[in-house]
């Protein structure tokens, strides 16, 4: 097509709004041969409907799907990230899109950037409808992607699993010592997504993190609050529900109990406080240990750790610096 026989880039969201669907995929339709630049756009004007009114995208997201497998990475990017949105706000519509999602993350050739974000919306699926998006199959590739994809898709596969567990644990509970192998990874987000998994997986079965205990033990220690806290609440619902609560680490866990950071301080008493049917007063255990609580509160954790701590802070581990800040941090070495 002549971009400039072209309608406007906003002409589909304009015919949604209207609610003149088959006018607005037969439009979608035409700007299939245009330039790249110009699909880029016209996908990026979809994404104002994602937060106003995400149904009013259904009746274009087969022809959406083809933008997935655009001949331009940039477009085929936008399109992921479109999907991520929709799929956040409104999961059940892009359930049909599972196989398109499911072939980006699959498709070692893919841009890692595109993988991220398809297993990223395919989390975000998860969550509502974790049947259709868990089969081995997809299972397998954010598992194995653990291992060799590039740092920043690896997060996102990280972030998927603990989804897919949000949305039913027992999808993983078979995986805690798979999960568990990568709890030594570098990136701090990797390690939270994990454990936060494995702490959910253990409230529906907290006899399986017993495959993962060693490594989640090695987590007390972790450069990072939220990992640490992750760790130490995981070791307490494997406690709470099975007779390994003699074998915890308790002096790690001892070491924890008073941390200046309550997270940690409180996940440690939860975990310590169920030694021979014992409780802790300190401990809450109506907000640790459970489904609800972490699916309530993961996001808001994930924040801080992304967001920075200002100029005397270590974005990753929370070091604080003396001085100006360093161009790599002393204590986890991951560059300020």
């Amino acid at each position: 097509m002549d971009d400039s026989s072209a309608p406007p880039t906003d002409r589909v969201v304009t015919l949604l709004e209207r609610t003149e669907s088959a006018e607005a995929v037969a439009c979608l339709e035409r700007f299939r041969t245009a330039s790249a630049e110009t699909r880029k756009r016209v996908v990026n004007s979809v994404r104002q409907l994602t937060d106003e009114s995400p149904a009013s995208t259904e009746p274009i997201l087969p022809v959406l799907a083809s933008f997935l497998v655009d001949e331009n990475r940039s477009v085929r990017l936008t399109t992921a990230k479109l999907f991520v949105a929709i799929a956040e706000a409104a999961p059940s519509l892009l359930v049909p899109n599972i196989p398109s999602l499911a072939s980006r993350l699959a498709d070692d050739d893919e841009f890692y950037y595109v993988r991220a974000r398809a297993a990223e919306a395919l989390g975000y699926i998860a969550l509502e409808h974790p049947t259709a998006v868990a089969s081995p199959e997809t299972l397998a590739d954010l598992r194995v992607g653990l291992s060799f994809d590039e740092p920043e898709v690896k997060e996102k596969l990280a972030k998927a699993l603990e989804l897919v567990a949000l949305g039913n644990p027992k999808r993983l509970r078979h995986q805690v010592s798979n999960l568990a192998s990568h709890l030594d990874d570098e990136r701090v987000l990797v390690r939270y997504h994990l454990c936060t998994a494995l702490v959910v997986v253990g409230c529906e079965y907290p006899a399986a993190l017993a495959d993962g205990k060693p490594e989640l033990a090695d987590r007390l220690s972790d450069e990072n609050v939220y990992v640490r806290g992750r760790a130490a609440e995981a070791l307490g619902v494997l406690s709470r529900g099975t007779s390994e609560a003699t074998s915890l680490p308790e002096v790690a866990l001892s070491a924890l109990r008073d941390d200046d950071e309550s997270f940690v301080a409180d996940r440690a008493r939860f975990a310590l406080g169920t030694r021979d049917g014992e409780t802790d007063s300190k401990a809450s255990p109506d907000s640790i240990g459970t489904v609800e609580a972490v699916n309530g509160t993961t996001d808001e954790f994930v924040e801080r750790i992304v967001s920075p701590g200002g100029d005397d802070e270590c974005r990753n581990c929370g070091l604080s610096f003396s001085e100006s800040r360093p161009p790599m941090c002393p204590r986890c070495g991951v560059p300020c």
